[in-house]
């Protein structure tokens, strides 16, 4: 296989424009900028005003700010700056601060470059900070609940997107820290000390940090959530199997995760080849990406180790400058000491770390993707797109994928394929997950069902996204695009979907006073186990087996 064609295979957020947690990144109007100041104008910052108290962490004290009843505190460090001879490196401890350090601003994002559906930018390295939003310090009496959310997408965005709020009313401590993005995150040369996988590791720098400091909070370190979707959701996968993961958190939830999931050739768009898994690398697989990806920027080859010296001397903006060299890396690389290996085989194997899990898709996954390559950019999917996409996904398959999921079904040919891929692969990908972990932990699975959940990508053309890819998100995290836009129903559900989410973050199980039942899922040969579907005409039992066609794509390849 030539390095050429495992770039291709490994850049397949050059088409899937979100591996992402795009729509709960930005709102609609912000704009691009090293800070993101306008989704924090009108999202958390917009209600902090009053000081707030002083808390001392392992590395000095930091003083947030109050708002309403919550407390705030934002841009902490938990990790070095990776720059200099730490770009690619893993992270370091922070050195210690004299003095109050102000935490009533984010700092800022990770470096990355604008994207259709994320309009943010940053070039700032010392980006390894985290935000912590708390309820008052009467609701504290004991040590509350910690949620650790990991943000998705992998090649843009950053924690202080997500407004925790909602959930703290819950009674969490909600974190939500940076970690490293695409090439920064994700680079692999021989003999790397860590190559492939600096992003997990901020990651779990992050929840060491939580693990020291949620006391001074009002957490408990004995009790943490860690928390994703899409990329997001997969590192959680990734730290499920990690030695060094061991311990830092006791509950996992797993929104739209591809932990499981192939991918189909052509089913991220045209030209993208079929790869075994979507989101894992072997290490020499990334060693390749980072071959191809780093060659315009004129670094010697001759050994690895002044190739790095080179690279970590260059400015970040000309780092950047190289076309889609942040999404190429948006994989984990595998086969090291954070991934000593391929996670969909350890889960499989039941090696991975024993602590409950809540898990689930949104009903109409792919949607968003083919929105976005097509209909919804004004390039409408045709018959003779779907026809060319089965052949190329499926070959000598193609007519019986075509009769099973004839256009006449559905109003247009986007939408017959977008049930396809939706079926296929995120659908199929999604019980083979849960049929894993369930065989040695206890699994609360849930579909996200809302079809008219509110779409605020900014996105030119009309198209029906359903209950699109991290359209759920917007219902744990308060963001300023999508509230004005929900129904009455559509709180209710939020309320619902917070209210499980902080009983799981609390007790390891869905279940409170009010709350619809929600039965653990228990894999059988039937393949009928329990799924909850989350809408705001109904939430309870949906047979997610027959609903996303699994009989017939069990039988296929």
């Amino acid at each position: 296989m030539t390095s050429r064609r495992i770039l291709r295979r490994a850049a397949v957020a050059l088409i899937s424009v979100p591996a992402l947690a795009a729509p709960a990144l930005v709102p609609r109007a912000s704009t691009a900028a090293p800070v993101p100041a306008a989704a924090e104008a009108r999202g958390t910052a917009a209600a902090v005003a009053a000081t707030g108290e002083t808390v001392r962490t392992d590395a000095g004290l930091v003083r947030g700010a109050r708002s309403g009843p919550y407390r705030v505190f934002q841009g902490i460090p938990y990790a070095g700056a990776p720059k200099g001879r730490y770009r690619w490196a893993p992270p370091r401890p922070v050195t210690p601060w004299k003095g109050v350090r102000d935490a009533t601003k984010p700092g800022p994002p990770c470096p990355q470059v604008p994207s259709q559906y994320a309009p943010i930018s940053s070039t700032e390295e010392d980006c390894l900070v985290l935000n912590v939003t708390a309820p008052p310090v009467a609701d504290r009496r004991r040590g509350l609940p910690v949620l650790v959310w990991i943000h998705g997408d992998g090649s843009v965005g950053g924690g202080s997107f997500f407004d925790g709020r909602r959930l703290a009313e819950r009674g969490l401590v909600v974190v939500t820290p940076n970690y490293r993005l695409g090439v920064f995150g994700g680079l692999a040369l021989p003999g790397l000390e860590g190559a492939g996988t600096f992003g997990l590791q901020d990651q779990r720098a992050a929840l060491a940090w939580v693990r020291k400091n949620a006391r001074a909070f009002g957490g408990d370190p004995g009790n943490v959530t860690v928390a994703g979707v899409s990329f997001g959701a997969s590192a959680i996968a990734g730290h499920l199997t990690s030695p060094a993961s061991r311990g830092l958190f006791h509950r996992a939830v797993m929104a739209s995760g591809e932990a499981l999931m192939d991918m189909p050739a052509g089913a991220m768009g045209p030209g993208v080849p079929g790869y075994p898994w979507y989101v894992w690398r072997s290490g020499r697989e990334v060693e390749d990406i980072t071959t191809e990806m780093t060659a315009p920027l004129g670094c010697p080859r001759d050994r690895p180790q002044r190739t790095l010296a080179c690279l970590r001397a260059l400015p970040v903006k000309r780092i950047l400058g190289v076309p889609h060299i942040m999404n190429a890396f948006q994989v984990f690389g595998y086969g090291n000491a954070t991934l000593p290996e391929l996670p969909p085989d350890a889960l499989r194997a039941g090696r991975f770390h024993r602590v409950p899990v809540l898990s689930g898709a949104t009903r109409d996954e792919h949607r968003t993707f083919v929105g976005m390559l097509y209909d919804a950019v004004g390039k409408p999917f045709t018959e003779a797109d779907y026809d060319r996409a089965l052949r190329t996904a499926f070959g000598e398959s193609a007519g019986r994928v075509r009769a099973e999921y004839p256009t006449t079904a559905f109003p247009s040919p986007g939408l017959a394929w977008a049930a396809v891929i939706t079926d296929r692969m995120w659908a199929r990908g999604t019980r083979a997950q849960h049929d894993a972990l369930a065989r040695h932990v206890p699994v609360y699975a849930y579909e996200f069902a809302d079809r008219d959940a509110p779409m605020f990508l900014p996105l030119p053309g009309a198209f029906d996204f359903g209950a699109f890819h991290a359209g759920d998100i917007p219902y744990l995290f308060e963001d300023p695009a999508a509230e004005p836009l929900f129904t009455p129903a559509q709180r209710r559900l939020s309320a619902t979907m917070t209210a499980y989410w902080a009983a799981f973050a609390r007790t390891g199980a869905p279940r409170g006073t009010g709350l619809p039942a929600w039965h653990p899922y228990r894999p059988g040969p039937a393949g009928r186990a329990y799924t909850q579907s989350l809408a705001p005409q109904r939430i309870g039992p949906v047979d997610y087996f027959c609903e996303h066609n699994l009989g017939f794509w069990s039988r296929m390849p």
